[in-house]
């Protein structure tokens, strides 16, 4: 049996810069509900500044979400979610794999593979989905080859999972605006 398509559709993509809103945001697109949160971020103890980022976001979610650690979340995807699933986030989940694909100083394109099984399961996917994902591109060009590298893989794939969600939004200073 399906569930009704909610006003926003199935699949909505939510683009932000850093420190935008856009997590904040996406929760705010599932609170009424059961969720399944996908948190794609690694943490690493030596780094006390993304483990105090991390905690933050914990504290903001309710108790009843259930939290996945999702280093795969298209693997995640294959297993269907009664409520949402929210996605968070994308630029997280693409460092990592740039990192163990040993990626940042490879040719452009190396991670393709890796993406593509992530939009495929996107496509895939039947219940409702919100995912979160860093806008890039609106500042100065980066200094480094690895800074250029990974905005130019997450501009590709956010623009292939705007392409297939049903909705995208882009938060700027807490505000969020629809684009589709």
């Amino acid at each position: 049996m399906s569930r009704p398509v909610s006003p926003l559709g199935q699949r909505t993509l939510v683009l932000g810069g850093a420190r935008s809103g856009k997590s904040a945001f996406a929760e705010s697109l599932v609170a009424d509900g059961e969720v399944r949160y996908l948190a794609t971020a690694i943490p690493d103890p030596a780094d006390t500044d993304f483990t105090a980022r991390i905690a933050a976001h914990r504290a903001r979610r309710p108790a009843y979400w259930t939290v996945v650690d999702a280093a795969d979340p298209a693997a995640e995807l294959a297993t269907a979610h009664p409520g949402a699933t929210l996605v968070d986030d994308i630029g997280t989940w693409l460092t990592a794999r740039l990192d163990a694909r040993a990626a940042w100083d490879a040719p452009r394109g190396t991670i393709t593979a890796d993406t593509d099984v992530l939009v495929e399961a996107v496509t895939g996917y039947r219940d409702r989905l919100v995912i979160v994902s860093p806008e890039v591109g609106l500042g100065v060009i980066p200094a480094t080859r690895s800074g250029r590298l990974f905005r130019d893989e997450i501009g590709t794939l956010n623009q292939r999972l705007a392409q297939i969600c049903d909705a995208a939004f882009l938060v700027v200073a807490g505000l969020p605006m629809r684009l589709k």
